[in-house]
């Protein structure tokens, strides 16, 4: 059963990133400068937090304009073999390890010196605050050669040279002019956890000249560069709906690229919204809870069929698929039925296209709720849920598009609700308002992230 609890973000780091950067590959978002002039294309340090989404197609993640022919060609990207690929005109290192955890943060560490006289000294990438050093193909540049970046050309967030555009998040983001720096310049292990590696704070850091800190804090100006530098990028096809809570210190769930039987699926948004043809029965989110109470919202967007609900993880397997017809999956339908294993439990208010439906989890009284535009539906029963012992949210919008709210919503909200812990970005409450009305008691609900599953998971 492939669901995944995110690394990196476990426990309070002590130091917390507030926002990142949520990439969409089908709208070709990028972030792009133009250097005034050159600097130090010899030694510099590059470093960023990513979250992947999609793991199928190569997706660049920093690059310099310039075709392949051309000795600007400066690329770090994922490949569509999910290898990490650093190219540089006629050289190129890449990774043997595959990076395809859809739900956990990387921090990726670029750093060149190519003044070395020992070739693999020229590059060095870590990945978590490790160097790798296992590659499949490792041709460096030659001593003391110029590279693309920090030339005075176009350098692109997203996608160079107009294709590969990613589908991610970034965060924490960092270009060092001038010094080849290691990792402990950037992050470090958690002394309690020492297999968890945890932002630092990096602004003290001597950036130089080109040298930049983006940390899309600013939802008005998304491509600042907080560094003193003004160092800024201007922002293509990215609004601020585009910036994101879900960061290296508090990871939050999406729909999981993982789900078995989704062929006619298609994910965007960061893995929060979801497009399904006519044979797919559903998808699920990317991690599994047995203890708490949790809320998401779902938006309907388009299309013929809605599901939206939780599914048991303890009935499923491989080839299992999510939808209400199946043993443990408990869905509210655009007809207004509230259904499991093909069973209607409950009947209440039917949907159209634009409703949002919130799904309140109590896994500690094993009773589950829905609302529709903030309104509960089955106020006062509950759905009895005590069957099994371990969930996550689902969906199965067949033949439509749905927009998953985990907290860091694809829509615009007009209300903007937090969780109780003040996580996440909702348009309906959380809880009832203290009207009591989940089974006559009030009952907080919270933005399944991995900082309140520390406290309530």
């Amino acid at each position: 059963m492939p669901l995944i609890l995110g690394t990196n973000s476990i426990k309070d780091t002590g130091y917390n990133v507030a926002n990142s950067l949520r990439f969409n590959r089908g709208s070709s978002d990028t972030l792009t400068r133009t250097p005034s002039s050159a600097s130090n294309r010899k030694t510099f340090t590059f470093s960023t937090w990513v979250k992947r989404s999609n793991v199928a197609d190569k997706q660049q993640i920093f690059g310099v304009e310039g075709g392949n022919s051309n000795t600007t060609w400066f690329r770090l990207n994922f490949s569509g073999s999910e290898t990490l690929n650093f190219e540089m005109y006629f050289d190129e290192i890449i990774t043997n390890r595959v990076f395809r955890d859809v739900g956990a943060w990387y921090h990726i560490v670029l750093a060149i010196d190519t003044t070395q006289g020992t070739a693999s000294n020229r590059v060095k990438i870590y990945i978590n605050g490790v160097q790798e050093t296992s590659f499949s193909s490792s041709t460096y540049p030659s001593q003391d050669q110029d590279l693309g970046l920090n030339n005075n050309v176009a350098h692109n967030f997203g996608g160079v040279d107009g294709s590969n555009f990613p589908s991610h998040y970034l965060c924490e983001t960092v270009l060092v002019d001038g010094q080849q720096l290691d990792p402990t310049s950037f992050g470090e292990f958690d002394e309690d956890s020492p297999t968890i590696w945890k932002p630092i704070d990096v602004s003290g850091l001597t950036f130089g000249t080109n040298g930049f800190y983006l940390d899309f804090e600013n939802s008005g100006s998304l491509g600042a560069d907080v560094s003193g530098n003004g160092n800024n990028f201007t922002v293509n096809n990215l609004t601020s709906v585009d910036q994101s809570t879900d960061t290296c210190t508090n990871n939050f769930i999406t729909w999981s690229a993982l789900t078995p039987n989704s062929s006619d699926i298609t994910l965007s948004q960061g893995n929060c919204d979801v497009t399904m043809g006519g044979t797919s029965r559903g998808i699920f989110a990317t991690i599994g809870v047995s203890s708490g109470k949790w809320y998401y919202e779902s938006k309907w967007v388009s299309g013929s069929y809605f599901q939206t609900g939780v599914v048991a993880t303890d009935t499923m397997n491989d080839n299992d698929d999510v939808y209400s017809g199946k043993t443990g999956g408990f869905m509210y339908d655009q007809a207004g039925n509230i259904k499991s294993g093909g069973s209607t439990l409950a009947s209440v208010n039917s949907l159209s296209t634009g409703d949002i439906v919130g799904v309140y989890l109590d896994l500690d009284n094993s009773k589950l709720y829905f609302a529709k535009n903030g309104a509960i539906q089955n106020s006062g029963t509950g759905i009895d849920i005590s069957a099994y012992n371990e969930y996550t949210f689902g969906c199965a919008p067949t033949s439509a598009v749905l927009s998953g709210n985990f907290g860091n919503p694809t829509f615009s909200i007009t209300s903007g609700n937090t969780d109780p812990n003040g996580y996440g970005n909702f348009e309906y409450s959380t809880n009832d308002g203290g009207s009591a009305s989940f089974d006559s008691s009030a009952k907080d609900f919270y933005a399944l992230n991995t900082k309140n599953l520390a406290e309530y998971g």
